[in-house]
């Protein structure tokens, strides 16, 4: 077999050839798809990007809603939030609202997702039942909520017997807005579970049952395990939700913040520094406080994430 010269040079011409029409294509693709994202850049420039600079930026002022001139006064907005027993106690309300919230609804969304994943009749009408609540706005939910719980005419009360001040009564007052957001919001979790139950392939069960496992060994070494992805993201969803609670608070409290401020969350606390004290400058190294403790918890979670991974590999 000869060789000659151009069958040595031909190959490296070709894929220089196929690498510059490879880049040509990137930057044609490029070019062509900036058109369909830079509505969607604009729109996140304006409404995030540019609130949070303009945020960082007042939360060095002494700046007020009535929009008189904001002076520089440097960190004292922040030290002034770091030593405010308020600000720590609306922190903790939501704090303890999200540990009560995140397992309960973790687990309870598993169980709907089970249940109307298994039954055979009405399949269609039970999956709506445990999804319709999450439709409902957050006024409408806590409204309803709100005269559920009314000591007086409230079917809670008169259901089970009992006479318990739901929203007049710190030690409740809490706890009906967990109660609430259960039935409001477990259906997003619900619908994430179902759809990862049904991405279960069948034979494994199959295979399991030859081998006699009963339904116990089945859920906790074939279920569990293969939902493990959709629980971390149930509970990292759930997390930041939950840290962010505001409407139904608000609203089942007739915009106060409950018996004894117990009801009192770190976003109502934000607004009522901003709107109610027209304290601009205060309530944006607040939220800035905030957006920090809420991407610590999200970097959190990745990272725990990708260490699981690394270490199951």
């Amino acid at each position: 077999m000869t060789t000659s010269a151009e069958t040595v040079i031909a190959p490296p011409r070709a894929q220089a050839a196929a690498a510059g029409a490879a880049t040509v294509g990137r930057k044609q693709g490029f070019q062509h798809g900036g058109w369909f994202v830079a509505p969607f850049l604009a729109l996140f420039a304006l409404f995030v990007i540019w609130p949070l600079l303009r945020g960082i930026y007042l939360s060095f002022t002494d700046a007020n809603i009535s929009g008189d001139s904001a002076g520089f006064i440097g960190l004292d907005n922040y030290r002034e939030a770091l030593h405010d027993p308020l600000m720590w106690d609306s922190l903790g309300h939501s704090a303890f609202f999200t540990l009560l919230v995140v397992p309960c609804i973790t687990v309870l969304a598993f169980l709907l997702a089970m249940l109307a994943h298994h039954i055979e009749r009405g399949t269609w009408l039970w999956r709506l039942c445990f999804f319709l609540p999450f439709l409902l706005p957050s006024t409408v939910a806590g409204n309803l909520w709100q005269w559920l719980f009314n000591p007086g005419t409230g079917m809670v009360n008169h259901v089970f017997g009992i006479d318990t001040p739901w929203l007049t009564d710190k030690s409740y007052a809490m706890l009906a807005v967990v109660i609430t957001t259960l039935w409001w919001t477990v259906g997003f979790s619900f619908l994430l579970y179902l759809a990862a139950l049904q991405g279960i392939p069948g034979h494994l069960y199959e295979a399991a049952k030859l081998d006699g496992a009963n339904a116990w060994h089945r859920m906790v070494h074939i279920t569990l395990p293969m939902l493990r992805h959709i629980t971390g993201l149930v509970i990292a969803l759930q997390i930041l939700a939950s840290l962010q609670v505001f409407d139904q608070a608000v609203v089942m409290q007739d915009f106060g913040p409950g018996p004894e401020e117990s009801t009192r969350t770190f976003v109502q606390f934000t607004l009522e520094q901003g709107f109610t004290s027209y304290r601009v400058g205060y309530a944006s190294a607040i939220s800035i406080i905030f957006f920090v403790i809420i991407a610590a918890v999200a970097l959190a979670r990745m990272w725990l994430l990708r260490n699981r991974e690394e270490g199951a590999r």
